[in-house]
Protein backbone atom coordinates (compact mmCIF):
# COMPACT_ATOMS: atom_id res chain seq x y z
CA UNK A 1 0.00 0.00 0.00
CA UNK A 2 1.15 3.98 -0.51
CA UNK A 3 -0.64 6.19 2.18
CA UNK A 4 -3.05 8.82 0.68
CA UNK A 5 -1.35 12.12 1.48
CA UNK A 6 -5.05 13.69 1.34
CA UNK A 7 -6.79 11.40 3.74
CA UNK A 8 -3.84 11.80 6.24
CA UNK A 9 -4.73 15.52 6.41
CA UNK A 10 -7.52 14.60 8.98
CA UNK A 11 -4.45 15.06 11.25
CA UNK A 12 -4.74 14.19 14.60
CA UNK A 13 -6.02 11.15 16.47
CA UNK A 14 -7.42 11.32 20.03
CA UNK A 15 -9.14 8.85 21.84
CA UNK A 16 -9.30 6.43 18.93
CA UNK A 17 -11.10 9.00 16.54
CA UNK A 18 -9.73 10.92 13.94
CA UNK A 19 -10.37 14.89 14.12
CA UNK A 20 -9.61 17.91 13.07
CA UNK A 21 -7.75 20.74 15.41
CA UNK A 22 -10.29 22.20 17.39
CA UNK A 23 -9.65 25.86 15.97
CA UNK A 24 -9.98 24.10 12.10
CA UNK A 25 -6.47 24.95 11.88
CA UNK A 26 -3.67 23.10 9.49
CA UNK A 27 0.42 23.54 8.85
CA UNK A 28 2.21 22.63 5.52
CA UNK A 29 4.76 19.66 5.45
CA UNK A 30 7.15 20.07 3.27
CA UNK A 31 9.28 17.19 0.71
CA UNK A 32 13.23 18.47 2.27
CA UNK A 33 14.56 17.57 -1.28
CA UNK A 34 11.75 19.92 -3.47
CA UNK A 35 10.82 22.37 -1.08
CA UNK A 36 7.25 21.48 -2.33
CA UNK A 37 4.16 21.14 0.00
CA UNK A 38 3.37 17.08 0.01
CA UNK A 39 0.63 17.45 2.75
CA UNK A 40 -1.66 19.87 5.12
CA UNK A 41 -1.65 18.42 9.15
CA UNK A 42 -4.10 19.60 11.45
CA UNK A 43 -2.14 21.79 14.00
CA UNK A 44 -3.28 21.00 17.33
CA UNK A 45 -4.34 23.68 20.29
CA UNK A 46 -3.85 23.46 24.06
CA UNK A 47 -7.57 22.04 23.78
CA UNK A 48 -6.65 19.35 21.57
CA UNK A 49 -3.58 18.50 23.84
CA UNK A 50 -5.90 18.54 27.01
CA UNK A 51 -8.57 16.37 24.68
CA UNK A 52 -5.85 13.48 24.19
CA UNK A 53 -4.60 13.43 27.84
CA UNK A 54 -8.51 13.35 28.79
CA UNK A 55 -8.39 10.44 26.42
CA UNK A 56 -5.29 8.95 27.78
CA UNK A 57 -7.11 9.12 31.38
CA UNK A 58 -9.99 7.73 30.64
CA UNK A 59 -8.38 4.78 29.29
CA UNK A 60 -5.50 3.99 31.78
CA UNK A 61 -7.63 2.05 34.40
CA UNK A 62 -8.71 -0.38 31.86
CA UNK A 63 -5.37 -0.38 30.22
CA UNK A 64 -3.47 -1.10 33.39
CA UNK A 65 -5.81 -4.11 34.19
CA UNK A 66 -5.94 -5.36 30.82
CA UNK A 67 -3.28 -9.24 31.44
CA UNK A 68 -0.29 -8.29 30.02
CA UNK A 69 -0.33 -11.20 27.75
CA UNK A 70 -2.69 -9.22 26.14
CA UNK A 71 -1.26 -5.86 25.57
CA UNK A 72 2.16 -8.04 24.80
CA UNK A 73 0.26 -9.76 21.46
CA UNK A 74 -0.88 -5.89 20.51
CA UNK A 75 2.09 -5.38 20.22
CA UNK A 76 3.47 -7.77 18.48
CA UNK A 77 0.71 -7.28 15.54
CA UNK A 78 2.12 -3.82 15.65
CA UNK A 79 5.22 -5.29 15.04
CA UNK A 80 3.85 -7.82 12.03
CA UNK A 81 1.79 -4.79 10.74
CA UNK A 82 5.24 -2.26 10.82
CA UNK A 83 7.17 -4.74 8.68
CA UNK A 84 3.64 -5.76 6.27
CA UNK A 85 3.88 -2.24 5.38
CA UNK A 86 8.03 -1.60 5.34
CA UNK A 87 7.72 -0.06 1.90
CA UNK A 88 5.17 2.04 2.35
CA UNK A 89 6.24 3.54 6.11
CA UNK A 90 9.69 3.86 3.99
CA UNK A 91 8.53 5.70 1.21
CA UNK A 92 6.44 8.32 3.95
CA UNK A 93 9.63 8.71 6.19
CA UNK A 94 11.81 9.45 2.54
CA UNK A 95 9.38 11.95 1.34
CA UNK A 96 8.22 14.31 4.65
CA UNK A 97 12.29 13.43 6.34
CA UNK A 98 14.53 13.36 2.85
CA UNK A 99 16.53 10.38 3.60
CA UNK A 100 17.31 8.04 0.89
CA UNK A 101 14.86 5.17 1.19
CA UNK A 102 17.35 2.30 1.86
CA UNK A 103 17.77 4.48 5.01
CA UNK A 104 14.14 4.95 5.67
CA UNK A 105 13.39 0.99 5.08
CA UNK A 106 16.41 0.14 7.95
CA UNK A 107 14.69 2.51 10.27
CA UNK A 108 11.47 1.24 9.77
CA UNK A 109 12.59 -2.20 10.43
CA UNK A 110 14.66 -0.95 13.29
CA UNK A 111 11.38 0.91 14.73
CA UNK A 112 9.49 -2.34 14.26
CA UNK A 113 11.87 -4.44 16.56
CA UNK A 114 10.87 -2.07 19.46
CA UNK A 115 7.45 -3.31 19.33
CA UNK A 116 8.89 -7.06 19.32
CA UNK A 117 11.14 -6.40 22.01
CA UNK A 118 8.79 -5.23 24.24
CA UNK A 119 6.00 -7.36 23.60
CA UNK A 120 8.27 -9.91 24.78
CA UNK A 121 9.05 -7.72 28.41
CA UNK A 122 5.36 -6.94 28.80
CA UNK A 123 5.16 -10.38 30.58
CA UNK A 124 8.21 -9.74 32.62
CA UNK A 125 6.74 -7.00 35.09
CA UNK A 126 8.13 -9.12 37.52
CA UNK A 127 8.37 -7.99 41.72
CA UNK A 128 10.00 -9.30 44.49
CA UNK A 129 9.57 -10.99 47.92
CA UNK A 130 12.31 -11.05 50.93
CA UNK A 131 12.51 -11.48 54.16
CA UNK A 132 13.51 -7.97 55.69
CA UNK A 133 16.89 -8.32 57.75
CA UNK A 134 15.04 -8.38 61.76
CA UNK A 135 13.00 -10.99 60.39
CA UNK A 136 10.22 -9.31 61.50
CA UNK A 137 8.17 -9.20 58.59
CA UNK A 138 8.27 -9.81 54.75
CA UNK A 139 9.16 -7.32 52.50
CA UNK A 140 7.14 -7.30 48.88
CA UNK A 141 7.83 -5.31 46.04
CA UNK A 142 5.11 -4.62 42.96
CA UNK A 143 6.18 -2.80 39.61
CA UNK A 144 2.90 -0.54 38.77
CA UNK A 145 2.17 1.56 35.80
CA UNK A 146 3.26 4.65 36.44
CA UNK A 147 0.70 6.64 34.33
CA UNK A 148 -0.02 8.73 31.55
CA UNK A 149 2.86 9.10 29.19
CA UNK A 150 3.72 12.25 27.20
CA UNK A 151 6.04 11.86 24.35
CA UNK A 152 7.69 14.66 21.85
CA UNK A 153 9.85 13.05 19.55
CA UNK A 154 12.19 14.63 16.71
CA UNK A 155 12.32 14.57 13.14
CA UNK A 156 15.25 12.30 12.13
CA UNK A 157 14.10 9.37 12.81
CA UNK A 158 9.89 9.66 13.19
CA UNK A 159 9.10 6.13 13.28
CA UNK A 160 12.34 4.78 15.67
CA UNK A 161 11.59 7.54 18.37
CA UNK A 162 8.35 6.91 18.32
CA UNK A 163 8.30 3.26 19.10
CA UNK A 164 11.09 3.64 21.37
CA UNK A 165 8.84 5.19 23.52
CA UNK A 166 5.33 4.12 22.74
CA UNK A 167 6.45 0.39 22.86
CA UNK A 168 7.40 0.56 26.82
CA UNK A 169 5.02 2.28 27.79
CA UNK A 170 2.33 0.13 26.48
CA UNK A 171 4.28 -2.81 27.48
CA UNK A 172 4.09 -1.36 31.40
CA UNK A 173 0.39 -0.64 31.29
CA UNK A 174 0.84 3.08 30.64
CA UNK A 175 -1.41 5.24 28.37
CA UNK A 176 0.55 7.78 25.81
CA UNK A 177 0.27 11.43 23.59
CA UNK A 178 2.99 11.84 21.12
CA UNK A 179 3.45 14.75 19.85
CA UNK A 180 5.55 14.61 16.80
CA UNK A 181 8.23 17.20 15.23
CA UNK A 182 6.41 18.95 13.07
CA UNK A 183 8.59 18.54 9.76
CA UNK A 184 7.79 15.06 10.14
CA UNK A 185 3.83 14.30 11.34
CA UNK A 186 2.49 12.02 8.74
CA UNK A 187 5.29 9.00 9.64
CA UNK A 188 3.48 9.36 13.80
CA UNK A 189 0.02 9.28 12.07
CA UNK A 190 0.88 6.38 9.55
CA UNK A 191 2.08 4.66 13.16
CA UNK A 192 -1.48 5.45 14.90
CA UNK A 193 -3.25 4.27 12.45
CA UNK A 194 -1.06 1.00 12.80
CA UNK A 195 -1.26 0.57 16.48
CA UNK A 196 -5.38 0.98 15.81
CA UNK A 197 -5.35 -1.86 13.31
CA UNK A 198 -3.54 -3.73 16.11
CA UNK A 199 -6.50 -3.73 18.51
CA UNK A 200 -5.05 -1.34 20.69
CA UNK A 201 -8.15 0.12 22.37
CA UNK A 202 -9.26 3.95 21.66
CA UNK A 203 -6.99 6.36 24.36
CA UNK A 204 -4.52 4.35 24.69
CA UNK A 205 -2.59 5.91 21.78
CA UNK A 206 -3.20 9.09 20.82
CA UNK A 207 -1.39 11.58 18.57
CA UNK A 208 -1.22 15.15 17.70
CA UNK A 209 0.91 16.94 15.58
CA UNK A 210 1.09 20.73 15.88
CA UNK A 211 3.13 23.90 15.12
CA UNK A 212 2.68 25.56 18.92
CA UNK A 213 4.98 22.49 20.44
CA UNK A 214 5.90 25.28 23.45
CA UNK A 215 2.76 25.88 24.77
CA UNK A 216 0.82 22.23 23.51
CA UNK A 217 3.71 20.55 25.55
CA UNK A 218 3.59 23.19 28.37
CA UNK A 219 -0.10 22.45 28.61
CA UNK A 220 0.46 18.83 29.32
CA UNK A 221 3.17 19.44 31.50
CA UNK A 222 0.77 21.43 33.94
CA UNK A 223 -1.68 18.86 34.17
CA UNK A 224 -1.37 16.76 37.23
CA UNK A 225 -2.39 13.56 35.56
CA UNK A 226 0.52 13.52 33.41
CA UNK A 227 3.27 11.17 35.44
CA UNK A 228 5.63 10.79 32.44
CA UNK A 229 7.24 12.66 29.85
CA UNK A 230 10.19 11.89 27.51
CA UNK A 231 11.74 14.16 24.49
CA UNK A 232 13.97 13.24 22.62
CA UNK A 233 16.48 16.47 21.10
CA UNK A 234 18.53 19.46 22.15
CA UNK A 235 20.12 19.71 25.06
CA UNK A 236 18.62 23.58 25.32
CA UNK A 237 15.35 22.64 24.68
CA UNK A 238 15.37 19.50 26.94
CA UNK A 239 16.96 21.93 29.98
CA UNK A 240 13.84 24.02 29.77
CA UNK A 241 11.10 20.98 29.54
CA UNK A 242 13.19 19.55 32.47
CA UNK A 243 12.19 22.89 34.39
CA UNK A 244 8.95 22.44 33.54
CA UNK A 245 8.48 19.04 34.88
CA UNK A 246 9.61 19.91 37.90
CA UNK A 247 7.10 21.97 38.67
CA UNK A 248 4.40 19.12 39.03
CA UNK A 249 7.68 16.26 39.92
CA UNK A 250 7.00 14.66 36.56
CA UNK A 251 8.97 11.35 35.70
CA UNK A 252 11.21 12.83 32.66
CA UNK A 253 13.44 10.74 30.17
CA UNK A 254 15.41 12.69 28.48
CA UNK A 255 17.35 11.79 25.28
CA UNK A 256 19.82 15.10 24.44
CA UNK A 257 22.21 16.34 22.11
CA UNK A 258 25.82 14.52 21.50
CA UNK A 259 28.96 15.34 20.41
CA UNK A 260 30.71 12.00 20.09
CA UNK A 261 34.61 11.55 19.48
CA UNK A 262 35.43 8.97 16.73
CA UNK A 263 38.56 7.78 17.53
CA UNK A 264 40.94 5.66 15.30
CA UNK A 265 44.02 4.22 16.78
CA UNK A 266 47.61 4.26 14.61
CA UNK A 267 47.19 0.36 14.53
CA UNK A 268 43.66 0.44 13.26
CA UNK A 269 42.41 -1.20 10.28
CA UNK A 270 41.91 2.06 8.27
CA UNK A 271 39.74 0.41 5.71
CA UNK A 272 37.55 -1.26 8.56
CA UNK A 273 37.41 2.14 10.29
CA UNK A 274 36.71 4.60 6.97
CA UNK A 275 33.67 2.34 6.46
CA UNK A 276 32.66 2.56 10.09
CA UNK A 277 33.04 6.19 9.61
CA UNK A 278 31.28 6.76 6.83
CA UNK A 279 28.36 4.73 8.76
CA UNK A 280 28.92 6.68 11.86
CA UNK A 281 28.80 10.03 9.75
CA UNK A 282 26.36 9.69 7.22
CA UNK A 283 23.56 7.99 8.70
CA UNK A 284 20.83 9.98 8.10
CA UNK A 285 22.88 12.81 6.41
CA UNK A 286 24.90 12.72 10.00
CA UNK A 287 21.10 14.35 11.46
CA UNK A 288 21.63 11.80 14.49
CA UNK A 289 22.55 12.36 17.96
CA UNK A 290 24.83 9.67 17.61
CA UNK A 291 26.47 10.65 14.40
CA UNK A 292 30.62 10.60 14.82
CA UNK A 293 30.79 14.42 15.53
CA UNK A 294 34.63 14.84 15.92
CA UNK A 295 37.42 12.85 14.11
CA UNK A 296 40.83 12.06 16.10
CA UNK A 297 43.47 10.28 14.40
CA UNK A 298 46.45 9.38 15.91
CA UNK A 299 49.41 11.03 13.92
CA UNK A 300 50.67 8.91 12.26
CA UNK A 301 47.79 7.79 10.00
CA UNK A 302 45.63 11.12 10.22
CA UNK A 303 46.53 12.48 6.43
CA UNK A 304 46.26 8.62 5.41
CA UNK A 305 42.75 8.32 7.21
CA UNK A 306 41.45 11.72 6.23
CA UNK A 307 42.17 10.66 2.40
CA UNK A 308 40.59 7.62 1.95
CA UNK A 309 37.74 9.14 3.91
CA UNK A 310 37.45 11.67 1.69
CA UNK A 311 37.48 9.48 -1.26
CA UNK A 312 34.34 7.69 -0.12
CA UNK A 313 32.74 10.65 0.64
CA UNK A 314 33.24 11.90 -2.80
CA UNK A 315 31.85 8.89 -3.74
CA UNK A 316 27.96 9.17 -2.49
CA UNK A 317 25.12 9.86 -4.51
CA UNK A 318 23.53 12.48 -3.62
CA UNK A 319 19.85 13.48 -4.58
CA UNK A 320 15.80 12.98 -3.92
CA UNK A 321 15.59 9.68 -1.16
CA UNK A 322 13.21 8.25 -3.53
CA UNK A 323 15.09 8.50 -6.20
CA UNK A 324 17.32 4.87 -7.18
CA UNK A 325 20.84 4.49 -6.30
CA UNK A 326 20.95 7.87 -4.18
CA UNK A 327 22.80 7.35 -0.80
CA UNK A 328 22.44 10.81 0.86
CA UNK A 329 19.33 13.13 0.92
CA UNK A 330 18.63 16.44 1.89
CA UNK A 331 18.89 18.28 5.21
CA UNK A 332 15.50 18.47 6.76
CA UNK A 333 15.22 22.27 6.32
CA UNK A 334 17.12 25.45 5.20
CA UNK A 335 17.84 26.46 8.89
CA UNK A 336 20.03 22.42 9.39
CA UNK A 337 21.86 23.13 5.68
CA UNK A 338 22.79 27.17 6.47
CA UNK A 339 24.40 26.03 10.41
CA UNK A 340 26.42 23.19 8.77
CA UNK A 341 27.24 25.60 5.94
CA UNK A 342 28.45 28.05 8.41
CA UNK A 343 30.19 25.93 10.74
CA UNK A 344 31.90 24.58 7.92
CA UNK A 345 33.16 28.42 6.73
CA UNK A 346 34.23 28.28 10.19
CA UNK A 347 36.21 26.15 10.54
CA UNK A 348 38.51 26.80 7.18
CA UNK A 349 38.80 30.68 8.28
CA UNK A 350 40.28 29.00 11.48
CA UNK A 351 43.01 27.03 9.58
CA UNK A 352 41.21 23.65 8.89
CA UNK A 353 41.79 22.23 5.20
CA UNK A 354 39.19 21.02 3.32
CA UNK A 355 39.38 17.73 1.68
CA UNK A 356 36.61 16.81 -0.49
CA UNK A 357 32.84 18.75 -0.42
CA UNK A 358 31.76 22.37 1.80
CA UNK A 359 29.54 23.30 -0.79
CA UNK A 360 25.75 23.82 -1.30
CA UNK A 361 24.34 21.83 -4.73
CA UNK A 362 22.71 24.21 -7.09
CA UNK A 363 18.81 23.90 -7.40
CA UNK A 364 15.86 23.37 -5.24
CA UNK A 365 16.31 21.50 -2.14
CA UNK A 366 18.32 21.94 1.47
CA UNK A 367 20.99 20.12 -0.07
CA UNK A 368 24.63 19.90 1.33
CA UNK A 369 27.84 17.70 0.13
CA UNK A 370 29.36 15.15 2.08
CA UNK A 371 32.59 16.46 3.52
CA UNK A 372 35.74 16.32 5.14
CA UNK A 373 38.07 18.81 6.71
CA UNK A 374 41.59 18.20 7.63
CA UNK A 375 43.86 19.67 10.04
CA UNK A 376 41.68 20.84 12.42
CA UNK A 377 42.76 22.11 15.77
CA UNK A 378 41.72 20.44 18.69
CA UNK A 379 39.79 23.62 19.66
CA UNK A 380 38.18 25.12 16.69
CA UNK A 381 34.33 25.94 16.74
CA UNK A 382 33.46 23.07 14.62
CA UNK A 383 34.63 20.25 17.58
CA UNK A 384 32.54 21.97 20.44
CA UNK A 385 29.07 22.32 18.06
CA UNK A 386 26.94 19.27 17.21
CA UNK A 387 27.51 19.64 13.82
CA UNK A 388 23.94 17.61 12.84
CA UNK A 389 25.32 17.35 8.73
CA UNK A 390 27.87 15.25 6.90
CA UNK A 391 30.75 16.79 7.94
CA UNK A 392 33.64 15.37 9.21
CA UNK A 393 36.02 17.64 10.93
CA UNK A 394 39.35 15.32 11.79
CA UNK A 395 41.78 16.40 14.56
CA UNK A 396 45.11 14.72 15.27
CA UNK A 397 46.56 13.08 18.93
CA UNK A 398 49.45 11.59 20.38
CA UNK A 399 48.59 8.48 22.25
CA UNK A 400 46.38 7.04 24.41
CA UNK A 401 46.23 9.75 27.24
CA UNK A 402 45.30 12.49 24.65
CA UNK A 403 42.61 10.59 23.26
CA UNK A 404 40.83 9.98 26.44
CA UNK A 405 41.16 13.59 27.10
CA UNK A 406 40.04 15.15 24.08
CA UNK A 407 37.37 12.62 23.62
CA UNK A 408 35.69 13.75 27.29
CA UNK A 409 36.48 17.40 26.46
CA UNK A 410 32.97 18.45 26.38
CA UNK A 411 29.90 18.65 28.12
CA UNK A 412 28.22 15.97 26.15
CA UNK A 413 28.17 12.11 26.52
CA UNK A 414 25.91 9.70 24.59
CA UNK A 415 28.30 7.78 22.44
CA UNK A 416 31.43 7.50 21.41
CA UNK A 417 33.66 5.31 18.96
CA UNK A 418 36.56 3.85 18.92
CA UNK A 419 39.07 2.01 16.41
CA UNK A 420 41.83 -0.15 16.76
CA UNK A 421 43.53 -4.24 16.49
CA UNK A 422 44.27 -3.89 20.39
CA UNK A 423 41.33 -4.92 22.24
CA UNK A 424 42.92 -4.44 25.43
CA UNK A 425 43.91 -0.75 24.59
CA UNK A 426 40.41 -0.99 23.54
CA UNK A 427 38.18 -1.72 26.36
CA UNK A 428 40.59 0.20 28.50
CA UNK A 429 39.96 3.55 26.50
CA UNK A 430 36.10 2.42 26.56
CA UNK A 431 36.16 2.30 30.18
CA UNK A 432 37.87 5.71 30.99
CA UNK A 433 35.63 7.48 28.26
CA UNK A 434 32.34 9.67 29.89
CA UNK A 435 29.99 8.32 27.57
CA UNK A 436 26.80 6.05 27.94
CA UNK A 437 27.80 4.00 24.96
CA UNK A 438 30.83 2.77 22.99
CA UNK A 439 31.13 1.25 19.88
CA UNK A 440 34.45 -0.50 19.43
CA UNK A 441 35.29 -1.02 15.56
CA UNK A 442 31.55 -0.41 14.87
CA UNK A 443 29.66 2.41 13.20
CA UNK A 444 26.80 2.31 15.18
CA UNK A 445 25.49 0.78 18.59
CA UNK A 446 21.85 1.26 18.80
CA UNK A 447 20.01 -1.83 19.62
CA UNK A 448 16.66 -2.57 20.79
CA UNK A 449 17.62 -4.83 23.35
CA UNK A 450 20.66 -2.54 24.74
CA UNK A 451 19.88 0.30 27.06
CA UNK A 452 20.45 3.75 25.29
CA UNK A 453 21.01 7.26 26.46
CA UNK A 454 23.76 9.42 27.52
CA UNK A 455 25.86 10.75 30.28
CA UNK A 456 26.47 14.87 31.29
CA UNK A 457 24.67 16.78 29.62
CA UNK A 458 23.40 14.27 26.88
CA UNK A 459 20.32 13.12 28.85
CA UNK A 460 18.49 11.36 31.56
CA UNK A 461 17.48 7.50 31.55
CA UNK A 462 17.61 4.44 29.09
CA UNK A 463 15.49 3.58 26.36
CA UNK A 464 15.22 -0.25 24.89
CA UNK A 465 16.56 -3.25 27.05
CA UNK A 466 14.92 -3.88 30.08
CA UNK A 467 15.76 -0.60 31.60
CA UNK A 468 13.76 0.90 28.96
CA UNK A 469 10.60 -1.14 30.65
CA UNK A 470 11.21 0.05 33.83
CA UNK A 471 11.50 3.71 32.93
CA UNK A 472 7.41 2.98 32.77
CA UNK A 473 6.81 1.46 35.92
CA UNK A 474 6.64 2.96 39.61
CA UNK A 475 8.08 0.37 42.29
CA UNK A 476 5.52 -0.14 45.60
CA UNK A 477 6.81 -1.54 48.77
CA UNK A 478 4.33 -3.48 50.99
CA UNK A 479 5.37 -4.94 54.17
CA UNK A 480 3.68 -7.65 55.31
CA UNK A 481 3.66 -10.08 58.36
CA UNK A 482 2.81 -13.89 58.21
Amino acid sequence: MQFDLEEMNKGLYIGGVWRAAEDGSVFDVLDPATEETIARVSDATVGDAIAAVDAAYGAAKGWASTPPRERSEMLRRAFELMVEEKDALAWLITLESGKALSEARGEVLYAAEFLRWFSEEAVRVIGEISVAPSGNNRIVVQRQPIGISVFVTPWNFPAAMATRKIAPALAAGCTTVLKPAKETPLTALAMAAIFERAGVPPGVVNTIPTRRSSSVVAAMLKDARVRKFSFTGSTETGRRLLAQAAENVVKCSMELGGNAPFIVFADADLDAAVSAAMIAKLRNGGESCTAANRFYVESPVAREFADRLAAAMAGVKIGHGLDDGVQLGPMVNAGTRDKVASLVKVAIAEGATLIAGGKVPDGPGYFYEPTVLADVAADATILREEIFGPVAPIATFEGEEQAVALANATEFGLVSFIHTRDLAKALRVADRIESGMVGINRGVVSDPAAPFGGWKQSGVGREGAHDGLLEYLESKYISVSW
